[in-house]
């Protein structure tokens, strides 16, 4: 099972709507005979793969997966069919699949003679498909906080100079994870200090995520700005009041939100016109699933990141800490409203590693995503799920 985590974690954020899956296929003496990971929506899922590498040496034998068989068919048929047909004897899964469409898998194996058990190395495998459950269990996109910081939590001295803070290896290290993002999202603030590009460069290859620029008032973006040259999908999510205003050139204007919303534009300058109050985190990030955006790579600035982490939507952060002290100028994080330390966001380490002469660590909220139930232990509540979709292959 921990092989076939690593085969699932190896394809994080690059199996389109479809979750990350491994499979792998051990023979009736318990020797490992085939294995496999789903790579894309459309090819074929990963019981299949590891099966069509076992060949005849499936029969009889275990078939050891991340995710529980799907019952369904799609563009593909049911993998529950794939493994009676093998002749497999048992199947051992992680995660129970929550989606109403394509979940049930192990009770039809069950039905077909085919020993069946879940829930060994839930949580491993969970983490390594935390982006399609996320989706199908929360009806939003996975979201990922990225910072870079000095030791002492500054993202800019206090004359605004910011470049470069971390180094090029935790800079290429950042490209990484916007490679593995559907849509990298930062506000109006970061655009018009930073004039970011948001693409993927430093010799990472992968497609270049769908850019989003949370603006309170689209007229006050420069049009040159780099983000609008055409080279990526750019999204503008403006309050619904602007739903009739013009996009810059490579731009595609996101209305959100009802259309009264008040105007509350902070000043020129500040990070706060990054979000001005005027774009609801959740209705964001149900419009992004709903465009088919998975994962967002979140790198605005500090009160964007605020709004994001108050609304409770931001499922791990990761930051690039540099060994460095300024003692004054932004910090990476705006007001939460916290005012005792009784009230702190309290969250836990998931890794910290050095990238080049910084530290990588990466924190998530408590508790972190759950597991979902196995089947006849409890389900997502009636509804949850709707619009979530399930495979589409």
């Amino acid at each position: 099972m921990r092989r076939a985590v690593e085969l699932a974690a190896e394809r994080l954020g690059l199996t389109g709507a479809n979750p990350t899956v491994g499979c792998v296929v051990l023979d009736d003496r318990l020797r490992v005979v085939g294995e496999g990971s789903h790579r894309h929506d459309g090819e074929p899922h990963a019981e299949v793969v590891a099966l069509a590498a076992a060949g005849t040496r499936a029969r009889g034998g275990t078939a050891v997966v991340t995710l529980e068989p799907c019952a369904h068919t799609g563009r593909t048929g049911p993998c529950t069919e794939a493994l009676r047909a093998a002749g497999v004897a048992r199947v051992v899964y992680a995660v129970a699949d929550p989606t109403p469409r394509a979940g049930g898998g192990a009770a039809v194996l069950a039905a077909a003679g085919i020993a069946t058990e879940g829930g060994l190395l839930a949580a491993e495998a969970t983490r390594a498909n935390r982006y399609w459950l996320t989706n199908a269990t929360r009806l939003r996109p996975w979201v990922t906080w990225k910072f870079g910081a000095t030791l002492d939590g500054r993202i800019a001295a206090a004359d605004g100079s910011s470049r470069w803070i971390t180094s090029a290896a935790a800079r290429a290290d950042a490209h990484l994870l916007r490679a593995r993002h559907g849509a990298v999202l930062v506000g109006a603030g970061t655009v018009r200090t930073d004039d970011p590009h948001l693409g993927v460069r430093h010799g990472v290859a992968g497609p270049a995520p769908v850019r989003v620029v949370v603006a309170a008032d689209p007229s006050r973006l420069p049009a040159t700005a780099r983000v609008f040259d055409g080279s990526a999908r750019t999204l503008l999510a403006v309050p619904q009041r602007f739903a009739r205003a013009a996009a810059p050139p490579g731009a595609e204007l996101l209305p959100i939100g009802p259309p009264d919303s008040p105007p509350d534009d902070p000043p020129a300058g500040s990070d706060g016109g990054s979000d001005g109050g005027q774009v609801d985190p959740r209705a964001l990030l149900s419009a992004l699933l709903g465009l088919g955006i998975r994962s967002v790579l979140v790198e605005g600035g500090p009160r964007t990141a605020a709004r994001l982490l108050a609304a409770d939507c931001v499922d791990e952060a990761v930051g690039h800490l540099a060994p460095a002290l300024l003692g004054a100028g932004p910090a990476l994080l705006g007001d939460l409203g916290i005012a005792t330390i009784g009230g702190a966001l309290r969250w836990e380490f998931r890794a910290a590693e050095p990238v080049g002469p910084d530290l990588r660590v990466s924190v998530v909220p408590v508790p972190d995503l759950p597991v979902p139930d196995l089947p006849g232990e409890g389900a997502p509540g009636e509804g949850a799920l709707v619009g979530a979709g399930g495979w589409t292959a």
